[in-house]
């Protein structure tokens, strides 16, 4: 069964109708759908999947209780030595799904630096990603390095250096592109 790991930025509340109809796709499929418990993407996502009455859903968290799981699904729960409420303590649950998802399928506003986490955790893995960027209200596939850099190109100066601050993106673009041949 294929699994998609869905994310997004937290401020992002409503999901456009062209990514329902994505999303609607994932499911006539009979994906498997891997979805965190944080406000944003997530509840927007948790949210719509309710009001489909889709099962094949499980709810990654990271501490004892999902912040929301409104299809009360199966949950997920990640371990992890980091300090409850930290970056890297919700971070633990999407390294976890980038880890057994096939696919990803990301919803950013150009400014989140854990939606641009998620893709590059992919691409380490081989795995691509699908990304509707809300501003655009366009998708772009992210396979390789290339297309990250492409993907990079809808951000601010100033959403880029708060990004290359919170990810040392150039570092991971570095090791991406010294890897991706070996890759593909």
């Amino acid at each position: 069964m294929h699994k998609v790991f869905i994310s997004g930025s937290i401020s992002i509340k409503t999901l456009d109708p062209c990514v329902v109809e994505r999303l609607l796709n994932v499911i006539n499929l009979d994906y498997q759908v891997l979805v965190g418990d944080a406000d944003g993407v997530d509840s927007a996502v948790q949210k719509r999947l309710t009001s489909e009455h889709v099962s094949n859903v499980v709810v990654y968290c990271a501490g004892d209780q999902p912040r929301n799981n409104f299809g009360n699904w199966v949950t997920q729960r990640v371990e992890t030595s980091a300090k409850p409420g930290t970056r890297a303590f919700f971070t633990a649950k999407d390294l976890e799904m980038a880890e057994v998802c096939d696919y990803g399928f990301m919803i950013w506003d150009t400014k989140s630096s854990g939606t641009l986490k998620n893709i590059i955790e992919l691409l380490k893995r081989k795995k691509s990603s699908l990304v509707y960027i809300n501003k655009k209200k366009a998708f772009s596939t992210v396979k390789s390095i290339d297309d990250f850099e492409d993907l990079l190109r809808n951000m601010s100066d100033a959403a880029l250096k708060k990004a290359e601050e919170n990810l040392k993106l150039n570092t991971h673009i570095l090791q991406l592109k010294n890897v991706q041949p070996n890759l593909f």
